[in-house]
């Protein structure tokens, strides 16, 4: 019997070197691409939750103030959400459950902050960057972080 595959002629089948590389080349530039605009997106959900945080902590201290006539001091601080204040002003109505049941830390792991500016407040994170940047996500530019 005669057979049909001459040794000189035979090929198996698969990729040539070639071949792998330039798809490993075209893998490259698509991930030099499409990578970074996908870990950009954890930070923005980061900012969407400060914001978030930030609303519901100004619609705890909207409650404080309905029910005890004022919000809390700068002193007494965004606490006064959780326990009741021991320093001035005491809170005459102030909920037995609290207006919050804990304080939440921002994103990026730090507490919120808290002036009380008469009947301005302000409700902010710093961040991202810290204390040493200049990244405060507040309830006064909430327009802005959107947009940022």
């Amino acid at each position: 019997m005669k057979s049909h595959f001459k040794s000189n002629n035979y090929r198996t089948a698969g990729f040539t070197l070639i071949e792998v590389l330039v798809v490993v080349v075209i893998l490259g530039v698509l991930a030099a691409m499409i990578v970074p605009k996908i870990m950009s997106r954890p930070e923005q959900a980061r900012m969407v939750r400060a914001r978030q945080d930030i609303l519901a902590i100004q619609s705890a201290l909207d409650l404080y103030r309905l029910d005890n006539g004022h919000y809390p001091s700068t002193d007494q601080g965004l606490q006064a959400l959780v326990t009741k204040p021991t320093t001035l002003p005491i809170p005459r109505n102030w909920k037995p459950e609290g207006y919050l049941q804990e304080l939440p830390m921002d994103p990026w792991g730090e507490g919120y902050q808290y002036l009380n500016e008469g009947e301005k407040l302000k409700i902010y994170s710093f961040g991202p960057k810290g204390k040493e940047g200049n990244s405060e996500i507040g309830n006064w530019n909430m327009n802005e972080a959107e947009t940022a």
